[in-house]
């Protein structure tokens, strides 16, 4: 039998105080932590909607003709190359082709080039609901090099980047090969 008074068991007042003090202190940092990392963590819709868009682009892009003349051009389906064409085609658009156009569109890869669009669009122009914020451009490059190949110019690299405020940029890279340059 304990008649002394040190002998009680239990917390004292002081000491319940600092447990809560420490645990309010610990709850308040790890809550600081979650907050953090969900306001500057990817929204995962607003990625997969970067990554559709650029996809939706590229497979746009990739799947234009790649030929020496432009595909208006008489003579593209003759021409040994770009000097026998009357209407070269370069890594720019040609002149009075846009990508809205329901007359005379992008009909080639090299048209895309530089291309840029604010809010993105539908192929006909028409603005998609929601995609306001969103920022997509096309860059093309020559890269005939990088396979080997004899000319540069065989071989194109094509960035689509897709930007939206508070995320990060996406960019998705194809490559598109002149495998049938006469063919429109």
């Amino acid at each position: 039998m304990c008649i002394e008074r040190s002998c009680q068991q239990g917390l004292t007042f002081v000491e319940l105080v600092v447990f809560i003090v420490i645990v309010a202190v610990s709850l308040a940092g790890i809550l600081n932590v979650l907050d953090f990392s969900v306001r500057h963590g990817a929204d995962p819709m607003l990625f997969k909607q970067q990554v559709s868009i650029a996809e939706s682009l590229l497979e746009e892009v990739a799947s234009k003709p790649f030929t020496w003349c432009d595909p208006d051009d008489p003579v593209v389906t003759s021409a040994g190359g770009t000097a026998a064409c009357g209407v070269a085609q370069g890594l720019a658009p040609t002149a009075g082709e846009s990508r809205n156009s329901g007359t005379s569109p992008f009909d080639n890869v090299g048209d895309y080039s530089g291309f840029s669009m604010t809010g993105i669009q539908a192929p006909d122009g028409t603005a998609i609901d929601g995609l306001a914020a969103y920022t997509a451009t096309v860059a093309i490059a020559q890269a005939g090099a990088a396979f080997g190949l004899a000319d540069a110019s065989a071989a194109l690299r094509i960035d689509v980047t897709v930007t939206t405020p508070g995320q990060a940029a996406i960019t998705l890279t194809g490559y598109r090969m002149r495998y049938a340059q006469n063919a429109p």
